[in-house]
């Protein structure tokens, strides 16, 4: 049996290649004149070639074939629900929640996690490179003899029922519920599940992922570069006659045929490349003395704007703690943010709303609507006894929270038939406590 091997590091150059072909990789040189084993060397470029030496990521990859052997690039009608259409409903400023999204059942219709994506809200446009969009995956299918991938930016797939067994070009890794993964743009690969699974995907169009700034918390903390994992370099050695390769491009859905499988790669090295993180690695930073402090303590990834310290999108987690602030309303407060909070359950209930806010489920915030903890929330921490207690053990919820309005789609807020139209009614009897001695 094949166990799965990792490099770790986050944003490092990595050398790897599949130990049935050693010396694959050539050496002093990425472009020799004849390739070990006959191979093509094929450069996979994730910035400018004259991007800042720091934000410059690309990988080398040597491959049986190259990528541009296939027959040309159709329209494909596999996945009906994603979308990249912001106008198709008018604004709505209101508070969103939804109820845990339908996952096809094993004897319903075979359904792959490319036809399975299904688009809730979003903002900008995939060909000026500015913007996000929120997908909600549901499958009951592996993929099967075909690989995608994405021209418009890079995904963050967050996995909250069924294990996710994921091939890519430079190789195989799982990523189970309360791990997460970020498949670069342009990256190809496949996911194979045991079961029906539904998870999240936050894609951005603008630059990638990268982990925060630290600051006056100084070199440790959050989540730690050595925690992340990349997989070593593996190459699928069937013969394929026909294989699929489905593009996602300019938000539209195209596939190629072709007569070999994308998965040949034998040796690369470069530091662009598919990475996976455990959140309960997370090491979480928090106050000790007084206040609720800001979720940004929390971020595990961020893909920054051109405004300094403002994100497209940030990931944040709230994850199992101890809480141990005195005199202080420990919840997080009430609250209106100039950015937009999109938020997810994987597994357990939400400390501030310990009802209605189910696994599987999500909410939107839009930018300027208030929102904060609900009635039972507000009462039990306001008479709480403060002492040091741990909370959200066995819990995992998270935010993708960006500085655009998102936009809704017609499936998030009508098709899909999951939106809770009584949301409000959980800060209705807030009372007026207002007293004058």
């Amino acid at each position: 049996v094949y166990i799965l091997q990792y490099l770790s590091g986050f944003g490092s150059h990595f050398s790897s290649e599949d130990e049935r072909c050693p010396n694959s990789l050539p050496v002093g040189q990425n472009s020799p004149q004849k390739c070990a084993y006959g191979l093509y060397a094929e450069q996979l470029s994730g910035s400018a070639f004259t991007a800042p030496r720091t934000e410059n990521v690309r990988t080398w990859l040597y491959r049986k074939l190259p990528s541009a052997v296939h027959k040309p690039f159709k329209r494909y009608d596999g996945s009906k629900y994603l979308s990249h259409n912001w106008d198709e409903q008018p604004p709505n400023p209101n508070q969103m929640r939804w109820k845990p999204f339908d996952i096809p059942g094993d004897n319903q219709e075979n359904v792959t996690f490319v036809e399975g994506l299904h688009t809730v809200c979003g903002a900008g446009d995939t060909r000026t490179r500015h913007g996000l969009a929120v997908h909600i995956y549901l499958c009951n299918a592996s993929m099967d003899k075909s690989a995608f991938y994405n021209s418009d930016g890079d995904m963050l797939i967050v996995p909250q029922q069924g294990v996710l067994n994921i091939t890519t070009e430079i190789g195989r890794m799982t990523v189970a519920p309360n791990e997460i993964c970020v498949i670069p743009q342009g990256i190809r690969f496949a996911v194979k599940i045991s079961g029906p699974s539904r998870g999240y995907i936050l894609e951005v169009y603008d630059g990638h992922f990268c982990l925060p700034d630290l600051g006056p918390i100084g070199a440790n903390g959050l989540a730690n570069p050595r925690d992340f994992e990349t997989p070593v370099a593996w190459f699928d050695d069937a013969p394929v006659e026909e294989f699929q390769v489905i593009s996602k491009f300019q938000g539209q859905l195209f596939v190629a045929n072709q007569n070999h499988s994308v998965f040949d790669v034998v040796a690369w090295h470069g530091n662009y490349v598919p990475y996976k993180y455990d959140l309960s690695k997370f090491m979480v930073i928090n106050s000790v003395s007084f206040d609720h402090c800001d979720p940004s303590i929390f971020t595990v990834l961020t893909c920054p704007s051109f405004r300094p310290g403002t994100a497209i999108a940030d990931f944040v987690i709230f994850p199992p703690r101890w809480s141990v602030q005195e005199h202080t309303f420990r919840p997080p407060y009430y609250h209106r943010n100039c950015m937009s909070e999109f938020m997810g359950l994987i597994l357990g209930r939400y400390e501030a709303k310990e009802d209605g806010f189910a696994a599987g489920g999500a909410t939107l915030h839009s930018i300027m609507t208030p929102h904060g903890p609900d009635v039972k929330c507000f009462e039990g921490a306001s008479n709480a006894e403060l002492k040091a207690e741990r909370i959200a053990d066995g819990t995992q919820a998270f935010m993708f929270e960006s500085s655009l309005s998102l936009a809704v789609t017609k499936w998030g807020e009508q098709t899909c038939q999951k939106l809770d139209a009584q949301y409000y009614e959980c800060w209705q009897a807030l009372k007026n406590n207002f007293k004058i001695s």
